[in-house]
């Protein structure tokens, strides 16, 4: 069976993907799909960078404000609405390009990778949240290390969710997550597709996250996170730990100045986006793209074109 066209096209926070997305879109007449996990939240619009009505100039948009901040939502979630979103736009003729920053997401979607739905252990869980509360994220990352150094390696330790999800895989399967990832990342993708990265220099990102953050507090993402507050979503919400959101809670609740829960968002957004990068490098068949070779939007557009088209993308749908 031939197989579908399916482009991607990500990069870390700030790099430039909104516009490029459109432009693209725009010239081969695909449809987006969000790989975001904040976007797809309501009334978390300034802190997600999410793209207005007037930014889509009429490019159908999947996976945003689809969720109330109260629900969860994870790879498994997104998987299978990305999945649903597909089947539309390849009904309609066109081809899916999948947008967004959340490398796992991305994976999840383009290698069909699949998840073992073991029952969930609460007693397990709630022991290991509990240690996390006594001894800190630290220890318990040091746990995982002694069970799975691989992931370990790869989870940072302020992401305790996602220790715990691969401390509890150990517990029920006594094999380590980082196995089981790596089996399913050996798969062929059942699609024909183009994998763009887009990448600054170094000093060139870090201005453009700093200059949007200022822009953000400009836009009013702390009366945001207080109308949120205010409505009742709690800060250990999945959707609050969101970048942004959980340094400005903090300093609405006290704990910390304005001044200094923007420092925090700087220094963070910069630290998200070198992970970012570190897991865009370890994908396979990846298509760099250096913002700065590209005098204008048209330019770096052709270039994008040109790729798709060396990769047989456009075929029967146009």
């Amino acid at each position: 069976m031939e197989k579908k066209p399916l482009i991607i096209l990500t990069g870390p926070t700030a790099v430039g993907k909104t516009d490029t997305s459109i432009a693209l879109a725009k010239a081969i007449g695909g449809e987006i799909i969000s790989a975001d996990s904040i976007q797809v939240y309501r009334y978390m619009d300034i802190g997600s960078a999410k793209i207005t009505k007037e930014e889509m100039k009429g490019i159908p948009h999947f996976l945003i404000d689809i969720l109330d901040p109260a629900e969860e939502f994870n790879v498994v979630c997104f998987q299978k609405l990305a999945h649903q979103s597909m089947e539309e736009i390849y009904n309609r003729g066109h081809i899916p390009i999948i947008t967004g920053g959340t490398g796992f997401y991305i994976q999840s979607v383009l290698y069909h990778i699949e998840f073992d739905e073991n029952k969930t252990d609460d007693l397990y869980r709630k022991e290991l949240e509990t240690y996390a509360k006594t001894y800190g994220a630290a220890a318990l990352q040091e746990q995982l290390f002694q069970v799975d150094p691989e992931s370990a390696k790869q989870i940072h330790a302020n992401n305790i969710k996602r220790v715990i999800r691969a401390l509890e895989y150990y517990h029920q399967t006594q094999k380590p997550i980082s196995k089981h990832n790596q089996e399913q990342q050996e798969k062929e993708s059942p699609y024909r597709f183009v994998y763009f990265v887009l990448n600054r220099e170094r000093e060139k990102l870090y201005q453009r996250i700093h200059l949007r953050v200022d822009q953000m507090i400009k836009q009013g993402f702390v009366e945001e996170v207080a109308s949120l507050l205010e409505k009742g979503y709690s800060r250990d919400l999945t959707s609050m730990q969101g970048l942004g959101y959980k340094e400005i809670a903090a300093s609405l609740e006290g704990e910390i100045s304005l001044e200094e829960a923007i420092e925090k968002i700087k220094t963070n957004t910069r630290h998200f986006a070198k992970r970012q990068l570190t897991w865009f490098r370890r994908e396979k068949d990846v298509t760099w793209v250096e913002m700065e070779q590209y005098q204008s939007k048209q330019e770096l557009c052709h270039h994008l074109f040109t790729v798709l088209k060396e990769h047989h993308i456009l075929e029967n749908f146009r």
